[in-house]
């Protein structure tokens, strides 16, 4: 009978193990779920809208085959068509049977800009045709590699696979260089659930089952042994009867036993044991490969092969509350592509740097920041052992602050830090985004104290505003007043009506400016050169408009940049200014002497915080940076 339960043991084992394999196996369906894409006619782009790449859950893989270079990127829909409003693309949609529909889309004819916001008391100027706005607008072949516009991008050759995970308003760009056709051979797919939370339990049981089949299999083994265990000889013949005598009975003397008497195993044969040793080994053989099996089946059962009881769902993490405004538009950028722009512009800068070369440079920076970088390009030309400009730190964001808009302009103010070099001063700037084509470029730019505080902003995400001439009457001083505020501190010291509005770091910046005057002054005394010049000083805001961002206190951070001017010119005919050692000066002038005077002038950029209306605080000063602007010989 055990023999009859190993056997059914063994059957039924093999049926719970092989049904478990085979879910894993035969039975198990296709992983994912995918669908092709096929465009009209080709065209330099395809635009892959979102509810295409959500049409089913899951994470989207987007597959894409060609020859040569392929490019992939995601990014806002609405950014996307921006980007693309000037040129012809295929745009891949769903229709209304929620099958993914190709079109041709063709330039906008229209008057009306993608890329601005739309003024309602605007009048269209008769004298503009649309014709000549789209040959002015329309960029043949521009190529998408590298746009600031995207949130994230991928470069491939012949093949490119990605994973995505995109959100509502995102939208996928497909293209090569935007002057060959775009690849036609587009693929997306979907996971699908092949979850078998049965596999374990199978292979489980079947393992316990054969587990007790061969038990029961070496139970039967052991008692069939023993059933046909060692025969003993039968007695031989019975003696004679013979009379029974009076003699006294003998002493019985103490018989060692016989082989009949022993153990049975002494009856057995050397064959006969080494038989029986040789079976119980090999039993004990089945066993372990049987358990050894059943182990390894075990170990390669992931976590979706076993029923998934009672799982825990984690418990959400306490944030700050921010309350998002109604209509709120979305952020300029996100906080990886901040960084991506960060670390390119960084990198265009240290290659103009050091090649000094103020075209690349410009690609990259605007007003004062460039008027400054060209100065010193033109001064390192002949002074090589002027150090270079300062690098823009990139290995860490401590702050991200990016104007909420879906129009253009778009400004960000950043501030990076050096996490390897205690020595490199954090560093704040704004850059700004002129239309969906351009890059970013910084405005203003200047080193920060780290001890500095800066105000409660906005969290990434959210992003703020620009403050506007309407809201800026909610400041202590509007923006486009504060460069003028600081001017006349500088001017009027202790005089100076804005004096008090200002924190003491402020007071000591304007203070150090005067005091670098009454040096230049003092020189001209201790040379001689007083009676026959003189100096004159004045800083007035540059051309460059402020920049202002709101914060969450109702201020703002306002960056302004001014221009300090230093004059000095003779007082008599026959006096002329020689420059001597001022190396500067001769190589920005060309010239070792001016007959009728010299203008030095120098670009302050600051970054101030500035209250709300109402408030006990003071405007305080953030960051400072300045740079020589201009030698000029007064003709």
């Amino acid at each position: 009978m055990r023999f009859v339960w190993a056997v059914v043991a063994f059957v039924l084992a093999t049926l719970l193990i092989g049904a478990g394999i085979a879910q894993r196996t035969i039975f198990m369906g296709p992983t994912a779920q995918q669908v092709e894409l096929s465009v009209e006619e080709p065209t330099p782009y395809v635009l892959v809208d979102g509810t295409v790449l959500r049409e089913n859950p899951g994470q989207q893989t987007l597959l894409v085959r060609g020859d040569g270079d392929l490019f992939a990127a995601y990014g806002r829909t609405a950014d996307l068509e921006a980007w693309l409003s000037d040129t012809t693309y295929s745009s891949i949609v769903l229709d209304d049977k929620g099958t993914p529909h190709a079109s041709v889309v063709e330039p906008k004819t229209d008057e009306s800009d993608t890329a601005s916001e739309p003024d309602a008391t605007a009048t269209p100027d008769p004298t503009e045709s649309p014709e000549a706005d789209d040959a002015a607008g329309a960029e043949a072949g521009r190529n998408p590699v590298g746009s600031d516009l995207w949130l994230d991008s991928f470069s491939e050759q012949d093949q490119l696979i990605t994973d995505m995970q995109l959100p509502e308003g995102m939208s996928v760009l497909i293209a090569k260089d935007g002057t060959e056709d775009a690849p036609s051979d587009i693929v997306v797919s979907w996971p699908l659930n092949t979850t078998t939370p049965w596999v374990g339990p199978l292979i489980a049981a079947g393992g316990a089952v054969l587990l007790f089949g061969l038990v029961m299999y070496v139970l039967a083994i052991r008692h069939q042994r023993r059933g046909r265990g060692p025969r003993r000889k039968g007695p031989g013949p019975l003696p004679a009867t013979e009379p029974i005598g009076l003699a006294p009975a003998p002493v019985r003397e103490q018989i060692e036993p016989g082989p009949s008497d022993a153990d049975p195993e002494s009856s057995e044969s050397k064959p006969e044991k080494s038989e029986r040793r040789a079976s119980q080994h090999g039993r004990r053989l089945l066993v372990l490969p049987a358990l050894g099996l059943t182990a390894l089946m075990f170990a390669g059962c992931s976590s979706d092969s076993w029923p998934q009881i009672g799982e825990a769902t984690p418990s959400p993490s306490p944030s700050e509350t921010v309350i998002t405004p109604e209509n709120q538009k979305p952020p300029a950028v996100t906080e990886a592509q901040a960084s991506r722009i960060l670390q390119s512009i960084s990198a265009t800068l240290e290659e103009a740097d050091a090649a000094g070369d103020i075209d690349l440079a410009g690609t990259r920076l605007e007003g004062t920041a460039l008027s400054a970088r060209a100065t010193d390009y033109t001064l390192r030309a002949a002074l090589p052992d002027r150090p270079l400009p300062a690098t823009i730190p990139t290995e860490a964001i401590e702050v991200l602050l990016p104007q909420a808009t879906d129009a253009w302009p778009r400004t960000v103010l950043v501030l990076s830090k050096s996490k390897s070099d205690d020595t490199v001063p954090p560093v704040i700037l704004t850059m700004t985004q002129a239309d969906p084509w351009a890059d970013y470029k910084v405005s203003n730019i200047a080193e920060m104290q780290a001890s500095t505080e800066v105000p409660q902003l906005a969290p990434a995400w959210l992003g703020t505003s620009l403050i506007t001439e309407n809201a800026a009457a909610f400041l202590t001083l509007a923006p486009d007043e504060l460069a003028g505020a600081f001017a006349d501190l500088v001017d009027n010291g202790d005089a100076s009506e804005y004096r008090a509005d200002f924190d003491p770091a402020t007071i000591a910046l304007a203070e150090s400016i005067t005091t670098s005057r009454d040096a230049v002054t003092q020189a001209l005394v201790d040379n001689g050169a007083a009676e026959t010049s003189t100096a004159a000083f004045d800083i007035e805001p540059s051309t460059d408009p402020p920049v202002a961002m709101a914060t969450l206190d109702s201020g703002a951070i306002v960056a302004v940049s001014l221009v300090d001017s230093e004059t000095i010119t003779p007082t008599s005919t026959d006096a002329v200014i020689r420059f001597g050692d001022n190396a500067e000066a001769k190589t920005l002038t060309g010239a070792e002497e001016a007959s009728k005077g010299v203008v030095t002038t120098y670009g302050l950029q600051l970054f101030f915080s500035v209250p709300s209306q109402g408030s006990t605080q003071q405007i305080r000063l953030l960051a400072v940076h300045q740079d020589i602007l201009n030698v000029e010989v007064i003709k």
